[in-house]
């Protein structure tokens, strides 16, 4: 498949990649070119560096030191964008709060959406070495990709979880908008887990919705709809992986009518857990 006829970003202008620049950033790094190659993007790549030093002395002291650590790594990034021919700045920035001062750059710089790579592959993001992530995605930017380290994105296949809440019915439109602008696109899979079997009707309803909106703009993309009755975070990352999705799609904290089912802890273990990249949508 020819990758650089996707973009499961829309038409992005901006990407902020936030690394630390260890290995864990490598799949975020990876899709930050790529996407921004796709799109015609600049690519800001922005390290944070905590401060907690208590004179602006030591701070500074600080700081010039990890952009003298860091300098070896940005160049090979600014290498690799040179290569593929994109737009990229490096910044390095101190700060007492790392995940406040990340979605700060990326609002002031009016980013699309934030990359940010995930550490380990089980149990809950928040307890992971990468709880800069799970902190990232609590503040509510718009949309928030993370990528594993060795997994890539061939833009055949997104999963769609949703749970009926605001921050969901987002996630639909911009499935929806990916349906329409993104050539590679092949299948949506729409699923709603519930937590009892009465659930299920509505669950049911919400998802056959969506697939007919996708018949009704007529969409070249293939709507598999999808309602099962259990563990949300186990049933959403084993369907997905069993069906070799490209990028789980997910709504952020936000309240539904199945129980707060993504009140945050479920898109975190869906983060923590899944084999493919996540993209985190919020209002």
């Amino acid at each position: 498949m020819e990758r650089f006829s996707t973009s499961l970003l829309g038409q992005a202008k901006t990407l902020l990649l936030a690394t630390d620049g260890s290995p864990f950033s490598d799949g975020a790094v990876q899709e930050a070119i790529f996407f921004g190659q796709a799109c015609r993007a600049q690519v800001v790549v922005l390290h944070v560096v905590h401060i907690e030093a208590e004179s602006i002395r030591a701070a500074n002291s600080a700081i010039m030191k990890r952009q003298q650590e860091m300098a070896p790594y940005l160049d090979q990034l600014r290498k690799m964008a040179q290569d593929s021919g994109v737009e990229m700045e490096a910044v390095v920035v101190g700060t007492g709060s790392p995940e406040k001062t990340i979605v700060e750059q990326a609002r002031l710089r009016k980013a699309d959406a934030i990359l940010m790579g995930r550490h380990g592959k089980t149990g809950r993001l928040s307890l992971l070495v990468g709880s800069m992530t799970a902190k990232v995605i609590g503040l509510g930017f718009p949309r928030v990709l993370v990528v594993p380290k060795d997994f890539l994105i061939t833009g055949a296949h997104v999963f769609l979880a949703l749970d009926g809440s605001a921050n969901s019915r987002l996630a639909v439109q911009e499935a929806l908008s990916l349906g329409r602008t993104c050539t590679t696109l092949q299948r949506l899979t729409v699923m709603s887990v519930v937590k009892k079997d009465d659930e299920q009707p509505r669950a049911r309803e919400m998802v056959d919705e969506v697939c007919a909106q996708c018949r009704q703009e007529g969409l070249r993309v293939a709507c598999d709809p999808l309602v099962q009755a259990g563990n949300p975070t186990e049933l959403i990352v084993q369907a997905a992986r069993e069906r070799k999705a490209d990028m789980i799609m997910i709504g952020g904290r936000g309240k539904s009518f199945m129980g707060k089912m993504f009140m945050g802890s479920v898109t975190e273990n869906v983060i923590g857990r899944a084999h493919c990249a996540v993209l985190v949508v919020t209002g």
